[in-house]
């Protein structure tokens, strides 16, 4: 099976809109909550097991968005969540947002540090290097942004 981007659907609540009904910007943190933690889910990989599974903790270091075209109270948004880079101790979580007629609404990225998370962790903040079946858990998410919407597109057409 190859790599491919998770996939949610979630609508724009109006909790999420301004008083025109237009998504507002910080709105987004909780698509990507709920984007993120649903892929990780969905990999066998659930929260409460971070550090209990593998002694690890995954604090964010960046968030950054771009707006193509803002979405409007109750459209529903499809999700597209994948590992776009890896790196010794970060790692790249995409989240692309597709509204109506598949238009994107919103593309993003949060940088994941793997810090250590054990029963001596102490107080000090200590990265480490990611465990190799944390890694291998998130395989079938693993591509490019090219590649992760390349192969959506293949599935929406």
């Amino acid at each position: 099976m190859s790599a491919a981007p998770f996939v949610i659907h979630e609508r724009v609540r109006w909790s999420d809109c301004d008083p025109m009904g237009i998504i507002r910007y910080d709105a987004y943190t909780r698509f990507f909550e709920l984007g993120e933690s649903e892929m990780f889910r969905a990999c066998g990989i659930g929260y409460r097991t971070f550090a209990e599974r593998f002694g690890i903790t995954l604090p964010r270091r960046v968030m950054h968005l771009e707006y193509p075209s803002p979405p409007r109270l109750d459209e529903l948004l499809e999700l597209a969540v994948y590992i776009s880079e890896v790196r010794g101790r970060s790692l790249r979580l995409n989240v692309d947002a597709y509204g109506d007629e598949g238009s994107l609404r919103m593309e993003g990225y949060l940088i994941l540090v793997c810090v250590y998370d054990g029963p001596d962790r102490g107080d000090a903040i200590r990265t480490m290097p990611w465990p190799a079946d944390f890694l291998a858990a998130l395989e079938p998410i693993r591509l490019t942004v090219d590649a992760a919407r390349a192969a959506r597109d293949e599935v929406t057409r």
